[in-house]
């Protein structure tokens, strides 16, 4: 049966010790340094007598890799590693907002606002402009609307193009890089 706790760390697997099939290595030692090209066993002995795991780091070098350190400061390191190069992607969030075909003036401006600090932000920004009743007789008055909405936001990307689905108008914008 497949582990299917989505909580629980996925860890990559590594070959230890007397699992590691490569009659000769490249060996690092535990600060980095390289020692050289050994026999499987001499460096199986080193790492035992320096009290240390010898860890395959790249298995398809030639010849293969391995690292003479504690196997679990080794896996703290890693993870270190990925939660670092995380921290530095931002997720593109998609911001929505709502407009009416008979919205006022001042409501109009202060979406544009809205609009322009969500994309200042980073985000996408979605256009739902939603008709109610016979509204939706005057398709081509909404039509105007997110395109004028689209115009007074400047420079944006268009990722879709405004169109009619259901009883409403979609469109969804992103900032010029």
């Amino acid at each position: 049966m497949r582990n299917t706790n989505k909580y629980q760390p996925q860890h990559k697997f590594y070959f230890l010790n007397n699992r590691i099939e490569a009659e000769t290595l490249r060996v690092i030692d535990n600060e980095n340094k390289q020692i050289g090209v050994l026999s499987r066993d001499e460096a199986l002995k080193m790492a035992y007598n320096s009290e240390l795991d010898l860890i395959l780091i790249a298995p398809n070098a030639n010849p293969p890799v391995a690292k003479m350190t504690d196997f679990k400061k080794f896996l703290y390191q890693e993870e270190k590693k990925q939660k670092e190069a995380k921290k530095g992607i931002k997720k593109s969030v998609v911001k929505d907002l709502k407009l009416s075909l008979f919205i006022a003036q001042g409501d109009l401006e202060r979406m544009i606002e809205k609009g322009k600090d969500f994309l200042a932000e980073g985000n996408q920004l979605r256009l739902n402009l939603n008709f109610k009743g016979r509204e939706i007789g005057k398709k081509d008055m909404g039509f105007d609307l997110i395109k004028r909405f689209i115009a007074s936001l400047g420079e944006v990307n268009i990722s879709k193009e405004p169109r009619l689905e259901g009883r409403v108008i979609r469109a969804v914008v992103s900032k010029k890089k």
